[in-house]
Order: structure tokens, then C-alpha cells, then sequence
């Protein structure tokens, strides 16, 4: 398992290098499926670009993303055959019916199960903490993105204190739950 949780993405050289070092392969040879489903607004739409910069900047080729809307589903053969799951932010309970409606739910947990990547931002870092109730249940506390200060670097002891805070600057890496979890940036 190999999850990134973050406010703003790759925001951050230290990010971008942890992301890097989390691939098992070269980055050209990478592929992403992008979900913008969460980006119903204005304001998270305006910030799409900056999110697929986010792949394309670490020499992901374009390519080799692939832009899915969460509307239907998909089969975890079809998933298996992507690297990275970069989850956009926008809206967290619109993000998680579309992914619980299209049973996509039970599909991401067997693929990061996998040890496959998952990159998420803001909303898409949120569903799998228990801010809501029908999150994907990866760490049992809340998690409070874009905050002016949050919870310092380092290891992460288990259980989880009662929530986690995170900066634009910093993020929630999860690498073998329970036994790897730390705040970086």
C-alpha cells in the first residue's frame, strides 16, 4: 500500500521526490488515471491544470494519463493497469457517492492492497480518512487539509490521534498501514 495524502498535490519539491521515489518503475514509462470527478465547482475546476502539472512535471508522458470521470465503473483487471491513482479535490461527499455509486470503492482498496500508488489532494486525500461516513476507511481519524498549521513531520504512532493536519505544504504518507505512516514536508 502506498498512499500520498496531501492539501495541494505535488506542491513541494520534498513531495514531488517522495512521489518519485514511490515508483517501481521509469517515469516515462508510468501511468496515471486522473479523476477530476470531485471538481464541480469553479474554483476546483480552475485548479485541474495545476493537478494534471502535477504528473506531467515529474516526466509522466500525457499519453500515459488517462482521465476518468467516475461515471461507470471499472474492473480491477482495467485498474491493475495503471501506476498511479491521482484523486483531484473539489467537492468530498459528491467525489465519494461517485465512488461508492460506481463501485469503485471496493476496486481502489484491492489495488492499493496491490501495493499500487495513490495520490491524493484535498478531497481526494479526505474520502479515505473518517471525516464522513461513507469514506473509504484508510485511516480511522479525521484529516484537515489546507490548514495555516498542521501537525509537525515525522512518524505517525498507531493508533492515530483524533485527527491529522495537513498544510499546502505537507503530506500523509502511508507506505505499509499501520506500521508506516508519517506526516512529511
Amino acid at each position: 500500500m502506498k498512499a500520498l495524502l496531501t492539501s495541494a498535490g505535488l506542491e513541494t519539491e520534498e513531495i514531488q521526490s517522495y512521489f518519485m521515489s514511490l515508483l517501481s518503475k521509469d517515469v516515462t514509462l508510468v501511468k496515471a488515471l486522473f479523476i477530476p470527478a470531485a471538481a464541480i465547482d469553479a474554483d476546483a475546476i480552475a485548479v485541474l491544470p495545476k493537478c494534471m502539472n502535477d504528473l506531467l512535471k515529474c516526466g509522466i508522458k500525457k499519453e500515459n494519463i488517462k482521465v476518468y470521470d467516475l461515471h461507470t465503473g471499472m474492473s480491477f483487471d482495467e485498474l491493475l493497469q495503471y501506476d498511479v491513482v491521482y484523486l483531484c479535490g473539489g467537492n468530498t461527499r459528491y467525489l465519494l457517492s461517485r465512488i461508492n455509486e460506481t463501485d469503485f470503492d471496493k476496486v481502489l482498496k484491492k489495488y492499493m492492497q496491490d501495493d499500487k500508488i495513490v495520490l491524493g489532494v484535498s478531497a481526494g486525500s479526505i474520502i479515505f480518512a473518517n471525516n464522513h461516513p461513507e469514506n473509504l476507511g484508510l485511516i480511522n481519524t479525521k484529516l484537515d487539509v489546507h490548514c495555516a498549521e498542521g501537525d509537525k513531520t515525522g512518524k505517525v504512532d498507531y493508533p492515530i490521534k483524533d485527527n491529522i493536519r495537513l498544510t499546502d505544504a505537507t503530506a500523509l504518507v502511508i507506505r505499509d498501514f499501520p506500521n508506516s505512516i508519517e506526516i512529511i514536508g
